[in-house]
């Protein structure tokens, strides 16, 4: 349950009277709400409202009546988030011209800003609210902006990933697990707490918060290596000091955020119109136990896949593998329509299982072993054209049938590889040279091929073999040739390669 979702004013107790409350105040009330049939592994969670949106109201009434209660849910939609962030801003101001000229970029192209700042109401409470809770400036829920214009699914040359662009090493040090079914630099909940975290170490180190921002960009080692540079010279060591030392991207990296902040703190003076973005929770948490594909779960939450996809951008393929720290993000709204529907869901949740190949396969033939085109296998696994799996590959393959194939289990899931390499033919010609004591059998025998095959290739009627005559040979290409197997779940599936003569 992420943080949010455990917050609620100490002093409410709106139970008892639950369900005399209309539906969209009793969504944001509820706390978690078993569901049934194929829906009974999961739960919902969700937030009243943010502590310090309580104390920003002034409420009168009994504080025990639950209609009292939901007066305080609805007062919270006054407020706005756009201004609890202008309340917590507490980075200093910095008197950089290009603070002004990125300001300045900006409000000349509204329509951009207008639909980054969109994207951004998907997110922008949780991360407030996160601020919030350690204390932190509340500028730095503008710095998707800069990093990501908030598209969670980014990803940059430098192979930086989600809203906060964490690299896969950064990933790794602040436990974003990265595996071929998940990414969590893209998972929002999960980017989010790391890179708190890691702003807050950097701010831990430097003791100033621009400074802060530029290790974020730049990285720490390089900042420290700045100061120490500019201490030696005895110069000071602020942002403006550093900035000559700095790559054009980190030096422009602050002006941004700030100039971003200004017109947050201002928009009518740079011509700019907000989108209102109401200060309570967007979505609601659903922890999910069992595999669900990622269209079915739009599907029952009747939303469009892109919207489904912009709250869970990590999952890499078209199936959610569920466990106990599985975790699927919803509007509140669509919250209740999945569980309505979940619960009367009566096919099977997901389609796809998992195979692990145990020697190289062309994906031509599993395509045929599972009943489907080869475009399905290479599009859900991301395999390009003319690559081959090397052995010990894991993939995604249509489930036959449900009751044959097992669900993919988060171990597979955790530990599943996958390496390609180009599509060579399955045999080569080579020339061999007889040897005083060679014979068809013994030729046969060490290239893996039959007597049979060895008098086709060379037009031979007999035998008898000479010393120093040259032989034509179809030999197997890379591995041994026969019947390769793969496993699907803890079922075995047999797969033939066949030996065609591919020029």
């Amino acid at each position: 349950m992420p943080p949010e979702m455990m917050l609620r004013p100490n002093h409410i107790d709106p139970m008892p009277q639950f369900n005399r409350l209309p539906l969209k105040i009793a969504l944001l009330l509820c706390l978690s709400a078993p569901l049934f049939g194929q829906a009974n592994d999961i739960t919902i969670s969700s937030a009243i409202m943010a502590p310090s949106a309580v104390s920003d109201l002034s409420f009168s009434g009994d504080s025990n009546n639950p209609e009292f209660a939901a007066a305080q849910v609805l007062s919270m939609e006054e407020v706005d988030v756009w201004a609890r962030i202008r309340k917590g801003f507490n980075i200093q101001d910095l008197d950089n011209p290009l603070v002004a000229s990125q300001a300045a970029h900006y409000s000349a192209n509204p329509d951009y800003f207008l639909r980054t700042t969109s994207r951004a109401s998907r997110y922008l409470f949780h991360v407030v609210q996160e601020l919030d809770k350690r204390g932190m400036p509340t500028e730095l829920a503008l710095l998707p902006f800069v990093e990501s214009a908030f598209n969670p699914e980014a990803y940059s040359s430098a192979k930086a990933s989600g809203l906060w662009q964490f690299i896969p090493s950064t990933g790794l040090l602040y436990k974003l697990k990265q595996t071929m079914f998940k990414d969590e630099r893209r998972d929002v909940l999960a980017s989010t707490d790391a890179a708190l975290n890691y702003l807050e170490k950097l701010y831990g180190m430097f003791g100033d918060w621009q400074l802060a921002l530029a290790a974020y960009n730049w990285g720490e080692g390089s900042v420290q290596r700045a100061i120490k540079k500019n201490e030696a010279a005895g110069k000071p060591t602020d942002f403006n000091s550093l900035s000559e030392l700095m790559p054009a991207e980190t030096r422009n990296y602050v002006p941004k955020l700030l100039a971003i902040k200004n017109i947050i703190a201002d928009p009518g003076q740079y011509g700019i119109k907000l989108p209102k973005v109401e200060n309570q929770p967007y979505f609601v948490t659903i922890n999910k136990t069992r595999n669900i594909d990622v269209k079915i779960a739009a599907q029952l939450a009747e939303l469009p896949i892109n919207e489904f996809k912009a709250l869970n951008p990590q999952f890499n393929r078209p199936v959610i593998i569920g466990g106990d720290k599985t975790q699927i993000l919803l509007p509140h709204e669509n919250a209740e329509k999945f569980q309505r529907n979940l619960a009367k869901w009566q096919r099977p949740l997901s389609t796809w299982t998992s195979i692990t190949v145990s020697t190289r396969q062309r994906i031509e033939n599993i395509a045929h072993m599972f009943s489907t085109k080869a475009e399905v296998i290479r599009e859900v696994n991301h395999i390009p054209q003319k690559m081959v799996l090397k052995a010990g590959s894991t993939i995604l393959v249509p489930k036959v049938s449900d009751a044959t194939y097992s669900d993919i289990t988060a171990d597979v899931a955790d530990n599943a590889t996958m390496a390609v390499e180009p599509d060579h033919p399955d045999t080569r010609r080579i020339v061999v040279k007889v040897g005083k004591r060679d014979s068809l059998a013994s030729i046969a025998t060490r290239y893996q091929v039959t007597i049979a095959q060895l008098k086709d290739w060379n037009s031979l009627s007999h035998d008898k073999l000479t010393f120093g005559q040259h032989l034509r040979l179809q030999v197997p290409f890379a591995s041994r040739a026969g019947r390769s197997s793969a496993r699907a779940g803890n079922h075995r599936v047999k797969a033939v390669i066949s030996k065609k003569r591919n020029r």
